[in-house]
């Protein structure tokens, strides 16, 4: 399990590269296509939710990612219209977009370790 300090580096990290190099979604995932259309929101909104992200909602990472320019894959949780949204993401490769990997209904309940309850 990463520390706050790391995801919160992670971010910040994140955040700025997708400033820069925008934010590439995987839409060959049925279960990424369908979730925009359960939870009714348009694909723009998923950039917001990605730039709102905190360390709070951590959920797991970093984990080895080799598909997608070998960076490690982070996954983050939110609740958006009282469901539990599972969002997986990666810096990708130098000099191109972070890539969001998957953001749809989570099919387990997610464990948010940074999360005070």
């Amino acid at each position: 399990m990463a520390t706050k300090q790391d995801v919160e580096n992670f971010l910040k990290e994140f955040k700025g590269k997708m400033k820069i190099w925008d934010v590439l979604f995987r839409s060959d995932r049925d279960s990424n296509i369908q979730a925009l259309a359960d939870l009714d929101i348009r694909p723009i909104d998923r950039k917001i939710i990605l730039e709102k992200l905190k360390a709070t909602d951590y959920s797991e990472g970093p984990i080895e990612e080799k598909l997608h320019g070998g960076s490690n894959m982070w996954v983050f949780g939110k609740d958006i219209k009282k469901q539990e949204v599972y969002i997986k993401i990666t810096m990708g490769s130098s000099n191109q977009s972070v890539i969001c990997i998957s953001f749809h209904k989570a099919k387990f309940k997610m464990n948010f370790p940074l999360k005070t309850r």
